[in-house]
């Protein structure tokens, strides 16, 4: 494959995933994943500053897919009507390629405490976008908050769901029963 073929970020993610799943996340250099997808260690670096950054590189498109269905909400929306938009504009991101992808990226997080933390770290900022701009919204941070929480718990638990799940199912509609399932519980809580 030429270096200069289309779609770099996409071959060094299917490149990394087939050497991190080969030989582990920690044996795997910069310079395997480069060469694995047809592209220099420069091209890499320009593109990733490290090689966990590869697996990550998602987190911008769901922060601007949460953030864009939240202002395309009419402005004398209920809370929970935003929420659901917000989670909805991260699920709809996502394809059958996407599910496989996460299906083979699942084991591999598990295996590594750096990309656990990196995950950590991917789940607190799209929990700290969407809180941002639902205080906007609400002006209320306390409601920002526990509606961020719960929307980006309900985004990953529907994920979950949708990578392991043996139907066709989409990932909307997972993490849609999920924001259900809070919303339920949180209404327990209050009431009791």
């Amino acid at each position: 494959m030429a270096r200069w073929d289309p779609d770099a970020r996409g071959r060094l993610l299917q490149a990394a995933i087939e050497l991190f799943t080969e030989q582990g996340y920690e044996a795997t250099t910069t310079a395997q994943i480069a060469q694995r997808a047809g592209l220099t260690r420069t091209t890499l670096f320009r593109l990733f500053s490290d090689k966990r950054e590869i697996l990550f590189q998602g987190q911008s498109a769901l922060i601007a897919g949460a953030t864009e269905a939240i202002n395309q909400v009419p402005a004398d929306a209920r809370a929970e009507e935003v929420l659901a938009a917000a989670i909805a504009g991260m699920a709809d991101l996502h394809t059958a390629e996407h599910r496989e992808t996460g299906r083979l990226l699942a084991p591999l997080m598990t295996s590594s405490p750096e990309l656990q933390e990196r995950a950590a770290f991917k789940r607190d900022a799209i929990a700290r976008a969407i809180e941002h701009e639902l205080f906007e919204r609400f002006e209320d941070r306390s409601l920002a908050g526990v509606l961020a929480d719960m929307g980006v718990r309900s985004f990953y638990a529907g994920y979950a769901s949708w990578i392991t799940s043996p139907d066709d199912s989409s990932l909307t509609s997972l993490v849609h029963q999920e924001l259900g399932a809070h919303r339920a519980a949180l209404r327990q809580v209050v009431a009791g």
